[in-house]
């Protein structure tokens, strides 16, 4: 298991207040020290900020662009290697527009935009809106890299430290933990005598490792006076199947990943993560990365396991649609239908979901895709059954779901 980010959370203010950069450089280096010290191997610090709108004039793009390039050269500077600047919001409608603009004027910043809410429901234009980032954003590059760094937001409450979805929702800083931890699922296998034997062995590999988190989280806590949010504990893979949850999901039982029983096995992991007694945040659960899981991307390849699939188990897993590769021709109403769904889902079931799609241009179904990226597996473009919505569902209501009571 590895520490996926050690996440900074903070108003940086604008402009810029040095004093609170300053301060997060220093928790950055400290933070690192203390749990490699520990025996983890931290793979990057990041830092994520309120959401962009609330830092300028929303609808200013070049004072965007401005603001994104400024913060994310002195957070860089600082010792981060990754920054967000949060959400576009339905409030403020011209913030979606701009974001394709800030994605190409730098490298390592992240953005998202808000398609649903527990608050404000789901908003059909948000929806519309981050389709058509996603389609834009597609061509910043020729293969459509570019969308790595923006997701749609369903249902997702500051306080992530997974990218793109994080943001912070407050004036005091915070900081919370990501795990990257598909090993200690494939592990639980070895020597196991049964399911429940699999899952008490998981469930308590989880226990040590976030006691182990927690007791430097909280040294960090003391020493800086921050907020620790937790630990979102999500069982998130590396393209190698030793880290892969679709090789622990296969160990299950499932012939392969997008056949029926494919569903239990996904819920068995999640509430088996559930069960595990820690400080939480963000998802917590089972991530299924297409780009990012080397028996995923296989069974993508192989058509076995689809788009709808994903979405189905998105109902009883972690972060919903995830690095899928699909046609580069892919019309933003297409995409807005797909988005509509996912949002429902959120909201109806009461948990967040994301969606990180990365459209690649002048590829179509079938074709092999060529990202030269070491956190991913090539696999092959997913073909996407949608057409765009008509009727009520292209109009500009908002309209709220709620979670079925017992």
């Amino acid at each position: 298991m590895k520490i996926r980010s050690i996440t900074y959370f903070v108003n940086p203010q604008w402009p810029l207040d040095k004093v609170t950069l300053a301060a997060a450089a220093e928790f950055s280096q400290t933070a690192r020290q203390l749990f490699e010290t520990a025996g983890f191997e931290v793979q990057t610090t990041r830092l994520a900020t309120v959401p962009f709108p609330e830092l300028s004039h929303p609808a200013r793009a070049d004072l965007i662009v401005e603001i994104a390039q400024a913060i994310e050269m002195s957070v860089c500077t600082a010792g981060f290697d990754y920054v967000s600047i949060g959400p576009a919001l339905p409030q403020y409608p011209q913030s979606y527009s701009v974001i394709p603009d800030v994605l190409a004027a730098t490298q390592n910043l992240f953005l998202s935009g808000v398609m649903a809410s527990k608050l404000d429901g789901v908003c059909l234009p948000a929806v519309r809106s981050c389709a058509e980032v996603i389609q834009r954003v597609a061509f910043i590059s020729p293969d459509g890299f570019a969308n790595l760094r923006f997701t749609a937001l369903a249902n997702v409450k500051p306080g992530s430290p997974f990218f793109p979805a994080a943001y912070h929702g407050g004036e005091r800083p915070a900081f919370a933990i990501a795990t990257e931890a598909g090993d200690l699922a494939v592990d639980a296998f070895l020597d196991a005598t049964s399911l429940n034997d699999t899952r008490q062995k998981l469930t308590q590999s989880i226990e040590h490792s976030a006691e182990a988190i927690n007791n430097v989280a909280q040294v960090l806590q003391e020493r800086f006076d921050l907020h620790y949010g937790g630990i979102d504990f999500s069982l998130a893979p590396y393209p190698e199947q030793a880290r892969s949850i679709g090789t622990a999901l296969e160990k299950l039982g499932v012939p392969a990943i997008g056949k029926h029983g494919s569903l239990a096995a996904v819920a068995i992991l999640a509430d088996t993560l559930d069960k595990a007694i820690f400080g939480r945040t963000g998802f917590s659960g089972v991530m299924l990365p297409v780009l990012e899981d080397s028996i995923l991307a296989a069974r993508a390849a192989e058509n076995t396991l689809t788009v709808k699939d994903l979405l189905l188990y998105s109902a009883v897993c972690g972060t919903g649609l995830d690095t899928l590769p699909l046609p580069g021709n892919v019309s933003s109403a297409v995409l807005a239908a797909l988005l509509l769904d996912l949002a429902s889902l959120a909201l109806r079931l009461d948990k967040p979901l994301t969606a990180r799609l990365m459209p690649v241009p002048g590829k179509v179904a079938g074709d092999e895709t060529g990202f030269d990226f070491s956190f991913f597996a090539n696999s092959r473009v997913m073909s996407l059954d949608a057409a765009p919505l008509t009727g009520f569902l292209a109009g500009i209501e908002s309209f709220s779901l709620s979670r079925r009571e017992d």
